[in-house]
């Protein structure tokens, strides 16, 4: 089970998986300093260059990634708070999202599992 909030709904957003961003502002795993990855265009061009390496590496895009995930039997979730928060829809989500829950929901759904934050 995978529960996707706030900015995380962004993968499982019809509109949104196949545009996302790499923020690199601020970021420490990027390695670039916060008044580099700040200025403008850094951001597009750093998504470009990653989307450029998967292609080159052969790696799925992040909507075939969130195909396979389905049909491995993972089951997906949205966070209804963030989804109330940004005003979205079940309806905008991808077809492969299972239902929209809270956080506790999903604690609950997810009893003697391993959870892990990233």
């Amino acid at each position: 089970m995978v529960f996707f909030t706030f900015w995380g709904l962004d993968v499982i957003t019809e509109k949104k998986v196949d545009h996302l961003h790499v923020n690199i502002a601020g970021n420490p795993a990027s390695g670039m300093p916060t008044i580099v990855g700040g200025l403008p265009g850094m951001e597009s061009l750093a998504a470009k260059m990653m989307k450029n390496s998967m292609e080159k590496l052969d790696l799925p895009t992040v909507r075939e990634m969130i195909e396979i995930l389905e049909e491995a039997g993972c089951e997906l979730y949205g966070c209804e708070l963030a989804m109330q928060m940004f005003k979205r829809e079940k309806e905008e989500l991808l077809p492969q999202v299972h239902e929209v829950i809270t956080a506790g929901d999903f604690y609950d759904l997810s009893v003697g599992a391993q959870i892990i934050f990233t």
